[in-house]
């Protein structure tokens, strides 16, 4: 069953834009408008009753699929006829007025956990259609809505884009409540924060804005709140269309935040002064701010010693360097720059070469475009059968095109060890920025060789370290230098000396760790005379 929160804030929806129209005391008129509103939904349900002496007419709505029937049997409908007349007999000297009626039912009578008043049709609409019930009375111009959610959803499974060895296995599924959950079982603490709004014209998404109070800077809280609250759109189906619309460059390719299943990557990004977007119906979940150097860390990262850990860290920034330029750099020496290539290896290319109809440029390429179109159909194709197509289709081609004498083999295996090197890059976003700069930096070395990889690079790096995202400089801690900082996105501290948190301008509570004192020898001396 869901619960519901407070909106300590909110935009604007078509109940504030268009004046909420008040429910009538009569319960035919309510039924009529309702029947009328939700005219074509044939999952909209209706159950009139009549209950008490004298009878009462009462109506429950809601929409099938959406609610648990037999909590509405037995803790709604059969609470109301058992527990009421019960209490009027015991209680009522004389009849009740419908409105204190209500009241009776919702304070004394159901049981249920979550019971709240609702006097308008646009929010009874809302209710429902988040699965909940709304009960009606006649007479009476208020009602009353029950938590009775409970629809089939996914169960917790493992994660499939963020796999890990050691660590947590669980990821995100598609209900908020049970994400917000997993979170909340994680960070036990009254300064963990969770707030919820509703986006969408249409749709009414639930969104739930969360954070950790006095980690989290609070310029940075109130900037994510007044984006969010800006919002103004017919539906919110994604977290990737909250994403572009509270980002800072909308023109730019470069991802503005860290898309996650994993909840320890999320706590683990809160507890550094992050906060993190959650929407009903998606398993993914934003956080913000993100710098680019943050997408070498992988989850793994903070499972094993931090030994290992580190020189995993060193071969992902490698492979991230391999994967963006070593198909540039190998055609712009083929190009431009024989005289840098050693004598042996030179005869050895030229040799394979014999026979290749298109130069360099042209045929890396051509092989460049044909792996990213493996991908996407390994992406693309159903489980069972996606990765043999992309890996026989890899294998067939290639071998097939060197046959042909299309392409020669030091160009597919440079092609290969750069598509290799990208799979390494731990964070998806950052392995889509990876592949469209490839492309750019292959036609500048097309173009003008080393001096125009050298160019592209220079601007690349301009680019980045010139814009930030909510404050936060993209390239930082590396532009600007911060040589405390420095050390985290290169290498994993060990927890012991790992005492504060990543500095944010406004943090109160930067310190993580705080290390006990060894006992001295004295004390040791002590205990071993004492045992």
């Amino acid at each position: 069953m869901d619960h519901s929160y407070n909106n300590k804030f909110s935009p604007e929806t078509v109940a504030d834009k268009h004046k909420s129209v008040l429910l009538s005391p009569e319960l035919k008129k309510n039924q009529e408008v309702l029947t009328q509103r939700l005219a074509g939904c044939f999952d909209f349900m209706q159950r009139e009753f009549s209950f008490g002496s004298p009878p009462v007419k009462a109506s429950i709505i809601f929409f099938e699929g959406l609610v648990d029937k037999r909590q509405i049997e037995n803790s709604l409908i059969k609470s109301i006829f058992i527990n009421c007349n019960i209490f009027f007999r015991k209680e009522q000297n004389s009849e009740p007025s419908h409105a204190d009626l209500l009241d009776t039912l919702k304070n004394k009578v159901l049981t249920l956990a979550e019971v709240k008043t609702v006097d308008n049709y646009e929010d009874i609409i809302l209710q429902i259609s988040s699965g909940d019930t709304v009960l009606l009375l006649d007479n009476c111009a208020s009602g009353l809505v029950i938590g009775t959610r409970s629809w089939a959803a996914r169960a917790i499974s493992m994660s499939e884009n963020e796999t890990t060895v050691f660590g947590p296995k669980e990821s995100f599924t598609e209900t908020l409540i049970s994400n917000t959950a997993m979170l909340r079982r994680r960070l036990k603490s009254s300064s963990f924060k969770m707030e919820r709004l509703t986006i969408g014209r249409i749709s009414q998404t639930s969104v739930c804005f969360c954070y950790i109070e006095n980690i989290a800077p609070p310029a940075l809280v109130a900037n994510v709140k007044e984006r969010l609250s800006q919002i103004d759109i017919d539906a919110i189906l994604d977290t990737g269309y909250l994403e572009e619309l509270i980002t800072e460059e909308p023109y730019s390719i470069f991802s503005q935040a860290m898309h996650t299943e994993r909840p320890d990557r999320v706590c683990g990004n809160l507890l550094e002064g992050k906060v993190g977007i959650m929407i009903d119906g998606s398993p993914m979940v934003l956080v913000l701010p993100v710098t680019f150097p943050q997408f070498a860390n992988a989850p793994d990262d903070y499972y094993i010693n931090y030994i290992p850990a580190t020189l995993l860290r060193f071969l992902r920034i490698a492979a991230f360097a391999v994967s963006l330029l070593m198909t540039a750099v190998f055609v712009s020496l083929l190009t431009y720059h024989h005289e840098m290539i050693p004598t042996p290896l030179l005869l050895t290319i030229i040799s394979a070469r014999q026979g290749v109809p298109f130069p360099a440029f042209v045929e890396a390429l051509l092989l460049e475009t044909t792996f990213e179109l493996l991908r996407e159909a390994g992406l693309r194709l159903p489980n069972a059968i996606g990765p043999a197509v992309s890996i026989v289709g890899a294998l067939i081609i290639g071998e097939a095109a060197v046959q042909a004498g299309l392409v020669s083999t030091p160009m597919v295996v440079v092609i290969a060890f750069s598509g290799i090197a990208s799979f390494v890059i731990p964070n998806y976003n950052a392995g889509i920025i990876t592949r469209i700069m490839r492309f750019v930096f292959l036609i500048a070395a097309g173009l003008l060789g080393l001096f125009g990889i050298m160019i592209t690079f220079i601007l690349l790096i301009t680019r980045m370290a010139s814009v930030s995202f909510f404050g936060i400089p993209y390239l930082s801690p590396v532009a600007p230098f911060n040589n405390k900082q420095i050390f985290d996105i290169l290498t994993r501290r060990p927890w012991f000396s790992n005492t504060l948190r990543p500095w944010q301008e406004g943090m109160k509570n930067q310190k993580r760790y705080e290390p006990k004192p060894a006992p001295s020898s004295k004390d040791k001396k002590g205990a071993s005379n004492e045992s």
